[in-house]
């Protein structure tokens, strides 16, 4: 499992911040979350796209990861979600496909109305009941990744008006892999990224942050 650094916080470290967790305000990515990962997943609900829009941008099409994405969404959405974020990013984006494999820099989404589930080096689609009023499920997905990845798996909670995330990124952490949580006074609605945050991370970043902390979690070439 991650070891977050029991440093005394800085005195610019937000007020009320969790024990044992630090935020982006030293400006540092610490040492022991530098490692080899091989895939991203990302949770987000209300606020999502721009929030997701403000991530994409600060990816490059050098960008190595595979990122899988639960954005909540209406049981009659159109396939157009991926559409209007290939204008941000020159990465492939496309909703995911049953039994598809998962390519390096490429991003992918629940779709409407399925569960996505993650095995090692595949995807595969679920109709199960709702969980947390929701279907597509961001705990659905963390917990499968967990399972799949360990302690080479990152997870970002981003803005949403639930809970839902929350219990997978418990499971993230268990089997030792990183969770990011959007700092709640950034995101258009705080109540997910506060539950994930409750419930324990290992970084808060704020928004503006969180692309470029992936881009060098990304790297393969880490000094020191």
């Amino acid at each position: 499992m991650i070891r977050v650094n029991q440093a005394a916080p800085l005195p610019n470290e937000a007020a009320g911040l969790p024990p044992g967790i630090r935020s982006w305000r030293d400006g540092r990515v610490p040492q022991e979350a530098l490692r080899d990962y091989e895939l991203i997943v990302i949770g987000c609900s209300m606020g999502g796209m721009n929030a997701l829009k403000s991530i994409f941008e600060s990816l490059t099409r050098e960008f190595p990861l595979p990122i899988i994405v639960a954005q909540h969404r209406y049981r009659t959405s159109s396939d157009s979600l991926p559409g209007y974020f290939r204008r941000f990013v020159d990465l492939e984006v496309v909703d995911a496909a049953d039994k598809q494999y998962i390519r390096p820099g490429s991003i992918y989404f629940a779709p409407a109305d399925y569960h996505l589930l993650v095995e090692r080096g595949e995807m595969s689609l679920s109709v199960d009941d709702a969980v947390a009023y929701s279907r597509p499920s961001i705990d659905v997905l963390f917990e499968s990744a967990a399972d799949a990845y360990a302690t080479s798996l990152i997870a970002v909670v981003l803005t949403g008006a639930n809970a839902d995330g929350a219990e997978g990124a418990a499971r993230i952490r268990q089997r030792g892999g990183l969770v990011i949580a959007q700092d709640p006074s950034t995101a258009e609605s705080p109540v997910m990224p506060q539950a994930a945050i409750n419930r324990g991370v290992d970084r808060i970043l704020p928004l503006e942050r969180i692309g470029p902390y992936l881009v060098e979690l990304s790297r393969k070439d880490h000094d020191g």
